[in-house]
């Protein structure tokens, strides 16, 4: 039985970014905020990280230096995904080589494959490396849904061990199809608890930026058959995710990990600044959360 890559919350991390880079003290800072706050993994260069903006160079450094700084403490997990497969395999591979433990590999978008062309890409990118890789299906992105029989037919691929699911509505399929040793995982911080009730691993979280230990806590009370605590967190966190996503993913979190201290910077072209409305919502909602005065 594969063993899963991590169980708990993975925090989705942003990239705190300068006029000319990234900064990497910054990172530091925030990989350390983590890790004490109880996250169970890391994900680096993902959409929350703005991989797409990411010069080849810059991403794999910035995998690179997380790796190093993480040190074995929890699992780094790098998003490698691109809609041209070639360009997935080289940056699945490069990842690999300066030691991310696994991989997050999202559906093409814009070309929008079939679902065999899905499986290639998948089954390709996975024979390359020898790490886990975790499959992410987020169709409001891609505009494109990774079917349960599709990701049934990948999780025969040894190393293909998860997938990151935004579609709620199939994940019982996914579980009656795949079975006990392939992981699921929440992609949507306002449906960890649903997800978990129907056989998930976790969640690779967005809010986790501003409160790891309290998306730590949802997905273990749960296991520890909390079930009325896991709730309970849940539904704290709802007014503050509606903040987190009153704008584009990583707009809102950018401004809000901002707002808790730290200098992640802005966001990059061509994601802008969040609007003054959204801002104060922001604030709101962070001082009724306890996390800012």
């Amino acid at each position: 039985m594969r063993k899963p890559l991590f169980i708990g919350s993975a925090v989705a991390l942003v990239t705190p970014f300068t006029d000319t880079g990234v900064d990497y003290q910054a990172l530091a800072e925030l990989i350390e905020f983590q890790i004490q706050g109880g996250s169970d993994a890391i994900v680096i260069c993902g959409t929350t990280g703005e991989a797409s903006t990411m010069p080849d160079e810059e991403h794999i450094a910035v995998i690179k230096y997380a790796v190093e700084r993480v040190n074995k403490r929890i699992p780094v997990i790098a998003g490698t995904g691109s809609n041209d497969t070639r360009h997935a395999i080289e940056l699945s591979k490069e990842a690999e080589a300066v030691g991310a433990d696994g991989l997050l590999s999202v559906t093409p978008y814009y070309n929008k494959a079939t679902q065999k062309g899905l499986y290639e890409h998948f089954k390709i990118i996975a024979n390359h490396v020898q790490v886990p890789v975790i499959l992410y299906n987020v169709p409001s992105r891609t505009n494109l849904n990774l079917n349960p029989d599709t990701i049934k037919a990948l999780s025969e691929v040894e190393n293909i061990i998860a997938v990151k699911e935004c579609n709620l509505a199939q994940v019982g399929d996914v579980v009656n199809l795949c079975g006990a040793d392939f992981s699921i995982y929440s992609g949507d911080d306002n449906t960890v608890l649903p997800l978990l009730s129907l056989g998930g691993k976790g969640v690779i979280s967005t809010m986790a930026n501003i409160i790891p230990k309290d998306t730590h806590n949802m997905v273990m009370r749960f296991f520890q058959g909390d079930i009325t605590g896991a709730i309970t967190l849940q539904l704290q966190t709802l007014n503050l995710i509606k903040a987190l996503f009153s704008e584009v993913n990583p707009i809102p979190i950018k401004a809000a990990v901002n707002l808790l201290g730290f200098q992640a910077g802005q966001c990059r072209m061509p994601l802008t600044e969040l609007s003054e409305s959204n801002l104060e919502l922001l604030r709101q909602e962070m001082r009724a959360y306890g996390l800012i005065k």
